[in-house]
């Protein structure tokens, strides 16, 4: 384990997080990005509910959704006992580790799913897969920009774990390209990218919205290029032996 890595488990295991996150739960969350600024533009008559896999007590991407139910899932214990103690009783909080033989039974939480988000840095296209035949009526799912435009997802792996995988952090989920494949598979259209590259929205075929290709709507990880000083195609050279499924 690296001084980085080191330094973020011992930071997630103290108790200056929690009074971290109160501080900034007081002054009000945030998404990582404009996320809640698109949605808010996007979400219109849609059922208000929502179902969220991964997050941060006060930073998630419908923490702008003040009128909305919802459902957090998220692996971790610290992360699930912060947000109970810091977020509204519409939002109900749960800690499951999550894989393909229970997030079935999780996504028909609400009889009618208005926006739904994947955020788990692992298997986020098989998760998605898993999901669409709920028909929510939004989609918000993270992108891998290290991955570029390849066609590409990391294989299944019911106990993925990035850390484990590659030691840079950047071996996980799915390019813009396959998640996009997938969406438009299922009668969804690409209709925006959030500006710090990070989260892809997803609406029905039939909304008036224009869809957007791949190619035109890529962006970086700004995040990620700034903390880690490299660009994407760099953090491609640096993880592109790792195993990948080509999605066609």
């Amino acid at each position: 384990m690296n001084v980085q890595s080191r330094m973020h488990a011992f930071l997630r295991s103290s108790p200056l997080r929690y009074y971290f996150h109160l501080a900034k739960a007081r002054l009000a969350g945030s998404p990582q990005s404009d996320e809640s600024v698109i949605l808010s533009q996007i979400v219109g008559q849609s059922p208000k509910t929502f179902l969220e896999f991964g997050f941060h007590p006060t930073e998630y991407n419908c923490i702008g959704l003040s009128e909305f139910s919802g459902l957090l899932v998220d692996g971790d214990a610290t992360t699930v006992r912060l947000a109970r103690s810091l977020l509204p009783k519409r939002i109900e909080v749960r800690q499951s580790f999550i894989d393909l033989n229970n997030i079935e039974s999780l996504a028909t939480h609400f009889p009618q799913l208005g926006v739904l988000s994947v955020d788990v840095d692992g298997n986020d296209y098989w998760f998605l897969q898993a999901l669409l035949p709920v028909r929510p009526a939004v989609i918000v799912a993270e992108y891998n920009a290290s991955f570029g435009l390849n066609p590409v997802t990391v294989p299944y792996d019911p106990s993925f774990d990035r850390a484990a995988k590659h030691e840079s952090g950047w071996y996980h989920g799915a390019s813009i390209t396959a998640l996009t494949q997938l969406c438009n598979s299922h009668g969804y259209k690409l209709v925006a990218v959030s500006a710090a590259g990070g989260n892809l929205f997803f609406l029905p075929q039939t909304v008036a919205l224009p869809g957007l290709e791949p190619v035109e709507a890529y962006r970086e990880s700004a995040l990620r290029n700034g903390w880690s000083g490299t660009t994407a195609r760099e953090q491609w050279e640096r993880i592109k032996h790792m195993p990948f499924v080509t999605v066609s």
